[in-house]
């Protein structure tokens, strides 16, 4: 927009000052004053420019003794806070920019680190070196698809042109609501979501702005809205999509042992992950499943665990309760289980110092500390945001529905800047 500002407002001077006798050759296009190209927020065309990349096991300083750097700057350069630059985390193909006076080559006045993308450092060179951390514009582009299931959500998303990473968030917002484990042929998905982009170059970041998802002859939908200053995703009669887990699968207990990635095992004497929570409690204590799910596991471990049940959630958490003196009555892989049934009791098999419940939880197949786990379900929409909300849900169903399958143009984009950190 500034440069059609630039252009229009010489084309208007050109026409008063030659008057009537205007020559038709006097146009914008002869006249127009170009924007300057900025990149890493310096106008690029007022210096001679250098980049090399940094090789496999090459380090950063050899890098910049090979880009002309003396012993002392190379120095000076890695003294940064690893919070602004982090020598050790630099990685084979990332490039350095040497941005020098046009009319020397030996006057280099920033240096340039691209980590990706959209992140840098740049160097202002000179007497003092400081070292600004920043960012580059970044817009996200709004598209529409839909697809058909003719095997799985991974492929569908594949076939209808778009990235397959939307069915992983797609599992994030659906998980209480649909078991992507269960997904069958001709299940339907209709998204509207956006892609960030730097200049012309996609991320593989995405944000889901609706969507629907159909199995069977059920349609569930998912609306984003702020309520109480948080935005969470609603089906469309104003529930939220978040399930509940139980603050802690058992009653009475004490906290003997936290999640860690590397505790000293009281048995085996040695330092090891303890991916799990131990709850201390007589035997006897009874165990819950914390939600609603399927029994996947149900054995026992001489070396380890001893009793365990293993419970499907959904298709992103999976919960494990270990040390089980005996497993509730008639309970058996492939049940399904309620929020705050019975499983088992606490024990002290397998590999163990006293009696307590070893509690785990995977998301998405990965361990994560079971204590921040939100255990307490989100609010539906209240009256007072009622109204407000189906002015948002009826917009967005009438979008999800007209989406035709196999689409993906981009509808929209909006320019995001970001800030720079210096030290």
């Amino acid at each position: 927009m500034l440069g059609i500002f630039f252009a229009l407002t010489a084309l208007f001077s050109c026409r008063e000052g030659r008057g009537s006798d205007a020559s038709p050759d006097c146009t914008a296009d002869t006249i127009a004053v170009r924007e300057p190209v900025i990149k890493y927020g310096l106008p690029i065309e007022d210096y001679s420019v250098r980049c090399d990349t940094l090789r496999p096991r090459q380090t950063f300083a050899e890098l910049l003794m090979q880009m002309g750097f003396s012993a002392q700057e190379v120095y000076r350069l890695t003294q940064c806070p690893d919070s602004v630059f982090n020598v050790r985390r630099l990685r084979p193909g990332q490039v350095c920019a040497l941005f020098c006076d046009k009319d020397s080559a030996a006057s280099p006045r920033y240096l340039v680190y691209v980590e990706n993308p959209k992140d840098y450092v740049i160097f202002t060179l000179g007497d003092s070196c400081r070292a600004t951390r920043a960012r580059n514009a970044s817009r996200w582009c709004e598209n529409e698809v839909a697809g058909v299931v003719n095997s799985s959500l991974w492929v569908a998303m594949q076939e209808s042109g778009t990235s397959p990473l939307l069915a992983v968030e797609m599992s994030h917002i659906f998980g209480w609501s649909v078991d992507f484990f269960g997904i069958q042929r001709g299940d339907e998905f209709r998204l509207i979501y956006a892609r960030e982009f730097v200049d012309d170059t996609p991320l593989e970041n995405y944000r889901i702005l609706a969507a629907s998802f159909r199995a069977s002859d059920s349609t569930v939908y998912a609306i984003p809205f702020v309520q109480d200053g948080e935005e969470l995703f609603y089906n469309a009669d104003g529930n939220s999509l978040e399930g509940a887990f139980l603050k802690a699968p058992l009653d009475y207990y004490r906290i003997s042992s936290r999640f860690s990635n590397s505790r000293f095992h009281p048995v085996l004497k040695r330092y090891r992950a303890h991916h799990g929570v131990d709850y201390a409690a007589p035997v006897g204590t009874p165990v819950y499943a914390i939600g609603s799910g399927k029994v996947i596991a149900k054995a026992y471990q001489a070396g380890g665990g001893g009793n365990y049940v293993k419970i499907r959630h959904n298709s992103v958490y999976v919960t494990t309760y270990m040390h089980l003196s005996r497993f509730a009555k008639g309970l058996k892989v492939g049940d399904a289980v309620k929020q705050k049934q019975v499983i088992g009791y606490v024990g002290s098999t397998g590999i163990s110092t006293g009696p307590h419940l070893d509690f785990r939880v995977h998301e998405n197949g990965k361990p994560i500390n079971p204590l921040t786990i939100k255990s307490q379900p989100k609010k539906p929409i209240s009256e007072a945001n009622r109204a407000a909300f189906s002015v948002v849900a009826d917009s967005l169903l009438r979008r999800l529905r007209g989406i035709p399958h196999h689409s993906g143009d981009t509808v929209a984009c909006d320019s995001v800047v970001v800030d720079t950190v210096d030290f």
